[in-house]
């Protein structure tokens, strides 16, 4: 067989590898994931309003749907309200999730549990764009590096998490789930320790998105790492007043004298040399008592 395909420029929509060949999914239940991938207004459409654009009679869609919630990629709750009306909250991704990490999505918490991708895992190529060789030479100055995760604070991660899901809830192009949510938290929390705001945050990672944008998680790492802010300089220590270097001379004083000491002496300069005086007179004394003759002199 004989292949000609041209990968579009736009209007597309990436499709993962593991849903064309996922042999457990419907034709039908294909179609009704593409559809929820692909509409823009998916916010505010339902899993059955999906499946009629996508021309999915009553029966194919209940299938669908069973399929979609069976391997993951569906998800919905019902609730009854306080005034006993029933409401049914629904969820679609991308990848397959568990109940529990949908829950948490649901509720823009982190994830309960985050698995993270094989070392030398290789990733997916663009869909679309063809590689461009960069043959510009880059003079951007190198990035700055991040801080270690033990040195950031907890309440510090859980609070840019926050941000991080009001980020995701006000804009759909950088939906996060929980999983990517505790994953990119640290990041943006050493935003917050270097000084940043959460208002300055949300602005960098909003501002000047590209359209489409393919991979929200992969985007906010790039710009979470890349626009690191750099550290405040570290002040030094103010110096120790001169008063608290000194101590209060031990020796008879009409007031209290401070001196500096040089070691560990007790007694000023003036106290140590009168004491010397004391004690060579006294020596002096003694020998005149005993009669010994004063050292230069002989009797």
């Amino acid at each position: 067989m004989l292949r000609h395909v041209i990968a579009p420029e736009r209007r597309f929509t990436q499709v993962p590898n593991d849903v064309i060949t996922n042999t457990r999914l419907s034709h039908e239940a294909v179609r009704l994931y593409l559809w929820l991938l692909y509409a823009p207004d998916v916010a505010r459409l339902s899993f059955s309003e999906a499946a009629a654009r996508a021309g999915l009679k009553s029966s194919a869609f209940k299938r669908a749907k069973e399929q979609l919630k069976q391997e993951g990629y569906a998800h919905e709750w019902r609730s009854q309200g306080p005034d006993g009306r029933w409401s049914t909250a629904q969820l679609f991704s991308g990848h397959p999730i568990s109940a529990e990490e949908a829950r948490a999505a649901r509720d823009g918490r982190p994830a309960p549990t985050a698995v993270k991708p094989a070392v030398g895992e290789p990733t997916p190529r663009p869909v679309g764009r063809h590689p461009k060789t960069n043959t510009v030479k880059n003079t951007s100055p190198p990035p700055v590096p991040p801080t270690p995760r033990e040195l950031i604070p907890d309440d510090l991660v859980e609070h840019a998490a926050l941000v991080l899901t009001s980020v995701s809830h006000t804009e759909r192009r950088l939906r996060l789930t929980g999983r990517e949510l505790k994953e990119l938290a640290p990041l943006a929390a050493d935003w917050l320790l270097r000084g940043a705001t959460g208002r300055d945050l949300r602005e960098e990672l909003r501002n000047g998105l590209p359209e489409p944008v393919h991979h929200a998680a992969s985007l906010i790492r790039d710009r979470l790492t890349r626009k690191l802010p750099e550290a405040p300089p570290i002040r030094p220590a103010p110096p120790r007043p001169r008063v608290a270097q000194m101590r209060e001379c031990a020796g008879e004083h009409l007031q209290p004298y401070l001196f500096r000491p040089v070691a560990e002496e007790v007694l000023c300069s003036g106290c140590r040399i009168e004491r010397a005086q004391e004690g060579t007179g006294g020596a002096a004394r003694g020998r005149m008592k005993s009669g010994c003759p004063a050292p230069g002199r002989t009797a």
